[in-house]
């Protein structure tokens, strides 16, 4: 029988686990856990500069690797400043678990000295939580904690842990629970097979078919099986945003990713569609436009892991609980031997598709002249093909989200790492901290603006403790670009604090923390400097780019339109 302490029993469940990195900051209520990890050597723990560094970094870590992130603050403002993390995990389904530090059990409720309602507060924005009541339950507690995270529809889940739980003078025994039984809790692990087969039925009698996928493919590891159906079947298939990835971008069968800023065809086929199969996509805001005339003449087929979401904005015709990979590999199973019913009909689908694509090709932007200001959709392209498209690209919220995710294609799942659903400033720089210590011989790049890249921009000094070598293309519009194009569209270009008027030297900032600064300024300056940057995979470099401030990002659906309501520029739309 091993005899261990609360914070002693955390450090080596973290390990029989096999947890490799924990991302923290310590403090008072959690310093029984820091001791313990201190004590042993399996468990790495990197210390983030802010909490909500530390969330952002476990959550890029999850979303590249596929495992959980693991987190550890203390109590009060150490748990609050990770609300925003956990959100943003929360929004996306991405699997994480957060231990906080609690005052002692018998002071909770007393007003005691940085103590929060931490399960209170992040009770809407959590799968689960947890606080624990006795040191024994531990490992228990804490075996439940990442099964949830990781099982069924991923999510963040909180365990609340006072500091009397933790005490060194109490020792309890210690057993690594190799199983789990939650009777409340059964994620199903496979769709109804006679829900498939009609499904199946009516994708191979469409005439206007699209696959509609999105980030359920990516958590649920379905993107080979999706691609082999896909291929299979001979359809166009589109993806959300956090889907991106899911299919091959550079298949001439993908047509982009469609939405708010979706490509032109991607949307229009979507509007056009006799049939939706969306797998593991929840038919957010920012994809249907107004749910009335989202896709008026289109059957809907929605498998996803989660009942609550299917049917929840859209009616589905066909729904399917279960994980994408299982109903996608039962849909092949069907699939083959058969023929599909009109084939006619899916060559005029395609010439139809070919004709939206041949409408915007080459007008997607107006490149820059030589010696003008760089347009930002050029440098995305230029880093595109400085990594050949193989790097992983975190980005934070605006603008350069939007044109990263439109001119870097991603041939891959989990190459594309962005904040989805909560839309977080300050994500992009520490969600690459994360991925590059997991895949240090990758390229890992952070695509931001300087608004968003000040708000953890110190997280710098972390990537100087422990040597993380992200490179980072900061597309500076001395503004928030976003805000500033919503205020151009329907605000007659008030752009009422939207411009920064005061902006750090970058240059001198950077190497202030030791690290090697480039400033481009005009197109033949910028693929040199992409190349001096990406030299050595293990050395941090800033690239200052200045671009154009007066670039809007198109195409942009028009707001309580259909789908196929588009602005395509500054003076077009459908």
């Amino acid at each position: 029988m091993e005899l261990l302490s609360g914070a002693d029993m955390i450090a080596r469940f973290l390990q029989d686990e096999g947890i490799e990195y924990i991302y923290g900051y310590p403090g008072g209520a959690a310093l029984h856990i820091y001791d313990a990890l201190f004590r042993q050597d399996k468990v790495k723990h990197i210390l983030v500069r802010h909490e909500q560094a530390a969330t952002h970094a476990a959550d890029g870590y999850a979303r590249a690797s596929g495992k959980p992130g693991c987190v550890l603050v203390t109590s009060g403002p150490g748990a609050t400043n990770a609300v925003t993390g956990i959100a943003t995990a929360y929004m996306d389904s991405i699997p994480m678990v957060v231990l906080c530090g609690q005052v002692a059990s018998h002071l909770i409720g007393e007003d005691a000295f940085q103590e929060t309602d931490i399960v209170g507060v992040t009770r809407p924005i959590v799968k689960h939580s947890f606080s624990i009541r006795h040191p024994s339950e531990i490992p228990e507690v804490l075996k439940k904690a990442f099964y949830l995270a990781a099982t069924g529809r991923p999510g963040p889940v909180v365990v609340d842990i006072p500091k009397d739980m933790t005490a060194p003078t109490e020792r309890y025994e210690y057993i690594y629970p190799k199983k789990v039984k939650m009777r409340s809790y059964n994620p199903v692990t496979r769709g109804h097979t006679g829900q498939i087969k009609k499904a199946v039925e009516m994708i191979l009698k469409a005439k206007r078919p699209v696959f509609y996928t999105g980030g359920g493919v990516v958590t649920g590891k379905a993107s080979e099986g999706l691609t082999d159906l896909v291929k299979q079947l001979g359809y166009p298939i589109t993806t959300t945003l956090m889907g991106i990835g899911s299919y091959p971008q550079s298949d001439r069968q993908c047509l982009g990713w469609l939405g708010m800023h979706g490509s032109y065809e991607s949307n229009m086929a979507m509007h056009h569609a006799d049939l939706i199969i969306a797998i593991g996509a929840r038919f957010d805001d920012r994809v249907t436009n107004s749910t009335s005339k989202f896709c008026p003449t289109a059957k809907i087929i929605h498998v996803d892991v989660d009942p609550s979401s299917i049917s929840k904005t859209v009616r589905a015709d066909v729904p399917i609980v279960g994980p994408a990979s299982s109903v996608i590999n039962e849909m092949i199973s069907l699939v083959q031997g058969h023929e599909i019913a009109h084939p006619e009909a899916l060559t005029e689908w395609w010439e139809k598709i070919d004709g939206w694509r041949a409408d915007r090709e080459g007008k997607l932007y107006e490149p820059s002249k030589p010696g003008e200001v760089l347009k930002p959709q050029e440098v995305v392209e230029a880093v595109c093909r400085v990594t050949r498209g193989e790097a992983y690209v975190t980005t934070d919220v605006g603008q350069h989200q939007m044109f990263a995710a439109q001119y870097y294609k991603f041939d891959k799942p989990n190459r594309l790492i962005t904040s989805g659903g909560l839309g977080t400033m300050g994500f992009g720089f520490p969600a690459a901290m994360g991925i590059k210590q997991n895949f240090p011989d990758d390229d890992v790049v952070c695509i931001t603006g300087e608004g968003s890249f000040q708000m953890m921009m110190q997280e710098l000094s972390t990537c100087k403790q422990y040597g993380v070598g992200v490179k980072i293309v900061n597309l500076n519009n001395a503004s928030l670009g976003m805000v500033r194009q919503w205020q151009d569209l329907n605000y007659k270009s008030r752009h009422a604090h939207s411009y920064m008027e005061s902006l750090p030297d970058f240059h001198m900032l950077i190497e202030a923390y030791g690290f090697t600064a480039i400033t481009v300024n005009t197109l033949d300056e910028l693929e040199p400097a992409l190349e001096r940057a990406f030299a050595n995979k293990h050395e941090l470099v800033f690239l200052d780019v200045k671009v154009d401030p007066h670039e809007h990002v198109y195409p942009m659906q028009v707001p309580l339109g259909a789908m196929r309501d588009m602005l395509l520029s500054k003076t077009e739309r459908t």
